[in-house]
């Protein structure tokens, strides 16, 4: 029986784990190998960590996670169930295997997925060529060509080209369909941002980037392509514990779906947490750790009091 079992070895449930190692409570982390950095070159805005390769730092933390006696198993967690029968309750973890975990606590750091209009060439040039958030790749193509595909609400691909514009004065915005409203022509205007209309039918290779190739076979050469992708939260197993994922929305927009906690990382069943992307899209990397971090404090304060009822009551017994 582990004190807490955390489901998910990026950055949120790692630096989680490390925390609840520091309060000397034994932590198992489960995680099914498989980041949504991992075809990113680098992690970026991470203060002291500028750069690092995303498997560079999972190695790092996992390093420290074992420092403090914690430990880091592979698997995939395909269930997690309540035991009614261990003292204080607890939880029943099933990975794919077979293999099952038991926990006081649950901390659930899994994430989530970046599903991609499907678009041919799209999903091959993720993380490289096709990048959406200009916080963690913008000043890798400051200055460069940059095309935004509308691939949702013209009013998120406004925004998108209007902030990519902060990086780079060579903005492209394609869109399939949808005619900008004269507020949106005149901002995309002021700001320089080329409109171009067309289908998006591929993305390809090109010299020093990509292109955007259009169906009527118009192709715009550009070093990156912007692309909306539906955040949904890396939760299958989560209704064996009877939580559900909720659509999030942006801008009035669904963008995907996240858990929902509260602030400090409580789900609706008691005795399970959640921290970083699953619970939060919008986060990086460092926000992710921070919320583990966050979560791991609430947790630990929490058997704190389970531990010290008990001790009350074999007190007076």
């Amino acid at each position: 029986m582990y004190d807490v079992v955390v489901i998910g070895g990026g950055a949120a449930g790692l630096s989680g784990a490390v925390a609840l190692g520091r309060a000397r409570r034994s932590v198992l982390v489960v995680d099914a190998g498989e980041p949504r950095n991992a075809p990113a070159e680098g992690v970026h805005v991470f203060l002291s960590r500028e750069g690092v390769p995303p498997a560079e730092l999972l190695a790092a933390g996992r390093a420290e996670v074992a420092r403090y006696g914690g430990e880091v198993a592979t698997g995939e967690v395909v269930a997690a169930t309540r035991r009614e029968d261990a003292e204080g309750g607890g939880f029943a973890v099933e990975l794919r295997d077979g293999t099952i975990h038991h926990a006081r606590r649950l901390l659930v750091t899994t994430g989530l997925v970046d599903e991609l209009p499907s678009i041919p060439g799209l999903a091959e040039r993720w993380g490289e060529h096709v990048l959406h958030c200009p916080y963690c790749h913008g000043w890798e193509v400051r200055d460069e060509p940059v095309a935004v595909l509308a691939t949702g609400a013209l009013a998120t691909a406004v925004h998108q080209a209007l902030l990519w514009r902060q990086w780079t004065d060579r903005v492209t915005l394609v869109l399939p369909d949808a005619e900008p409203g004269g507020d949106d022509l005149e901002r995309l205007t002021a700001r320089d941002v080329t409109v171009v209309r067309g289908k998006v039918a591929a993305v390809e290779d090109a010299p020093g980037g990509v292109a955007v190739r259009l169906a009527d076979g118009t192709a715009v050469q550009v070093r990156a392509v912007v692309a909306g992708a539906r955040l949904a939260a890396r939760a299958a197993f989560v209704d064996s514990l009877g939580l559900t994922t909720s659509e999030l929305e942006w801008a009035g927009q669904p963008v995907g779906t996240h858990l929902p906690t509260d602030a400090t990382g409580a789900t609706a069943v008691p005795g399970v947490w959640a921290a970083g992307n699953v619970t939060n899209p919008m986060d990086q990397v460092i926000a992710a750790a921070a919320g583990g971090v966050r979560a791991a404090a609430a947790i630990n304060a929490d058997l704190i009091e389970e531990e010290t009822r008990r001790a009350v009551l074999a007190r007076r017994g």
